[in-house]
């Protein structure tokens, strides 16, 4: 599993012209899923994201997590992070999931991550065209991989 984190002062999600979801102060969370993901990468992304210590404290240090500041987390299934572009210059999508691998994995994920911030969890359209608006707050992007846990 892998997923780009944007720390935001806002972002939303646009399907098909209505906004599905907008969240306030928090984390905008691309989230590409491959076959071989299991229960164990989605708990330790889970953990992961809701500890991740990004935002700033009252000296203006990133000391403080997501839970810690009660922001919001906007999740958006991208399968693209998965692109190999090795050979030519088309992208190959082969690790990516298929849809159904890949739907009860992002389901599962959402699931979790509500429960883990206590509070629902804003998501888009799974293999939907999306319009992903955002305020990048810093900015701060972070790339992590639950393949490279150590």
């Amino acid at each position: 599993m892998r997923v780009i984190i944007q720390r935001v002062s806002e972002a939303s999600v646009t399907v098909d012209g209505n906004v599905k979801s907008a969240i306030g102060q928090g984390l905008l969370v691309l989230a590409g899923f491959e076959a071989a993901d299991v229960t164990e990468d989605l708990e330790w992304m889970v953990k992961k994201l809701t500890q991740l210590r990004i935002f700033g404290d009252e000296q203006g240090l990133m000391n403080l997590s997501v839970q810690d500041t009660g922001g919001e987390i906007l999740v958006i299934s991208q399968f693209t992070l998965h692109a190999s572009t090795k050979k030519g210059n088309r992208p190959s999508f082969i690790l990516a999931a298929r849809p159904e691998i890949a739907i009860p994995l992002y389901e599962s994920f959402l699931a979790r991550l509500s429960v883990a911030l206590g509070k629902p969890v804003g998501s888009g359209s799974f293999g939907a065209d999306m319009k992903v608006a955002l305020i990048n707050d810093g900015p701060v992007t972070i790339a992590i991989d639950s393949r490279n846990k150590e």
